[in-house]
C-alpha cells in the first residue's frame, strides 16, 4: 500500500450497521423487543394446534380472544417504546400491567415465556433514561465537567512554584480547629464568606 492509494470508504454494510447501532442506542431499543418477544406467545399460543402423529392438541381457551388483545397491544407497546421515546414510561408500566393479566386470561402468560419477556420490557422502559454523551468521552468525564455547588470537590490549583497548594478544609479553622464541625455557610445562613 503507497501513500498514493485512495482511502476506501466503509463498505454499505458498514454504514448500516452504524446507523442502526446509533438509532438503537437513542431509544429503549431492548424494552421494545422483549415486550414485542413477550406478545407473540401470549397472542399465539391459544389458537396453536399441536400435531403428535395422529393426535392433535389444541390449547385454545375460552380467553383466546383475550390473549389475542393482550398480545397485540403489547406488541403495539413495544414498537411505541421504538417510535415514541416520550411515552416509554406509560408503555413499560402498560406492558407490565398486561403482562399480569396474561397471567389469568391466557395460559398463564403464554406458558411464563410471554409474561417474563413483557415484564422484564417494561422495567426496561420504566428504567431507560436518554444518555448524555457532552459528559463521557471515553469512558472518562471532560476536565472541568462534573458537579458543581456545594459538596464536590475541586481540584487542586497550582501556586506560584509550581507546588500544589493543599485544598482548603471546608470547616473554619480557628485556634482550636473546626468549629463544632458546622460549617461557615451554615452559620450565616448559606452565604460564603472570604
Amino acid at each position: 500500500m503507497s501513500a498514493e492509494t485512495p482511502v476506501q470508504s466503509a463498505g454499505t454494510f458498514t454504514r448500516l450497521r452504524r446507523r442502526f447501532r446509533d438509532w438503537r442506542g437513542s431509544r429503549p431499543f431492548w424494552a421494545g423487543l422483549f415486550t414485542i418477544l413477550g406478545g407473540v406467545p401470549i397472542a399465539y399460543f391459544p389458537y396453536a394446534t399441536l400435531k403428535l402423529g395422529t393426535m392433535s392438541l389444541t390449547m385454545a381457551t375460552t380467553a383466546g380472544a383475550g390473549s389475542l388483545i393482550i398480545g397485540v397491544l403489547l406488541i403495539t407497546l413495544g414498537l411505541t417504546m421504538w417510535f415514541q421515546q416520550a411515552t416509554r414510561v406509560f408503555a413499560g408500566v402498560a406492558a407490565i400491567i398486561l403482562a399480569l393479566v396474561s397471567l389469568v386470561v391466557s395460559n398463564i402468560g403464554g406458558f411464563l415465556i410471554g409474561f417474563l419477556f413483557a415484564l422484564f420490557g417494561g422495567a426496561l422502559a420504566v428504567s431507560w433514561a436518554p444518555g448524555n454523551a457532552e459528559g463521557v468521552e471515553g469512558g472518562r468525564h471532560k476536565p472541568g465537567r462534573g458537579p458543581a455547588g456545594e459538596g464536590a470537590v475541586e481540584p487542586p490549583s497550582q501556586g506560584a512554584g509550581d507546588e500544589p497548594v493543599p485544598p482548603q478544609t471546608p470547616y473554619e479553622t480557628g485556634d482550636g480547629g473546626p468549629a463544632d464541625g458546622v460549617r461557615s455557610e451554615a452559620r450565616n445562613g448559606g452565604y460564603r464568606v472570604g
